[in-house]
């Protein structure tokens, strides 16, 4: 649940929609994209995951299992590998797979407007963010952000603010 809340909450802010941009610019998806953010983007993250251990007492203990399965998950949602369809249609049910997150990268607005999640897929579900297919298939998915297709202009983190 809580990674649902520190999601939309960062995500309803523009100028944080902007700073998420060096993460989408990422012409190509795979382990390196889903560790790519802007250090502003980690350092408000970090704030909001540190406001209730302090607030509420949090244990500490669970702020790291937390981190830990965040950063797998995310590794694992953005890594180029292709899971069998059948394989990945089951997984899908619990949790966030690869070719479900990679909608969520496409350059078709309403695909990236869908698939936010990163670990369990019920949140897309009950929000009705969930796309269960790209437009035009996964092989079809043109990745990163249209202006910023070139690698001059993706690689750098002041061309990207």
């Amino acid at each position: 649940m809580f990674d649902l809340l520190a999601t939309s909450s960062f995500s309803s802010c523009s100028s944080n929609r902007q700073r998420h941009k060096v993460h989408h610019a990422d012409p190509s998806l795979d382990t390196s994209t889903g560790l790519r953010f802007h250090p502003l983007e980690i350092a408000l993250c970090l704030a909001m995951k540190i406001a209730p251990v302090i607030l509420l007492g949090a244990i500490v203990l669970a702020i790291l299992i937390f981190e830990v399965l965040l950063n797998t998950t995310s590794i694992f949602d953005h890594s180029n590998i292709k899971l069998p369809v059948k394989v990945d249609r089951l997984l899908r049910i619990f949790i966030v797979t690869q070719a479900m997150h990679r909608i969520h990268h496409s350059q078709v607005v309403s695909e990236t407007d869908s698939n936010f999640e990163f670990n369990l897929s019920i949140w897309d579900r009950l929000f009705g963010s969930y796309l269960a297919d790209a437009k035009y298939g996964d092989d079809g998915i043109k990745l990163g952000l249209k202006e910023y297709a070139s690698p001059q202009n993706n690689t750098n983190l002041k061309v990207l603010c």
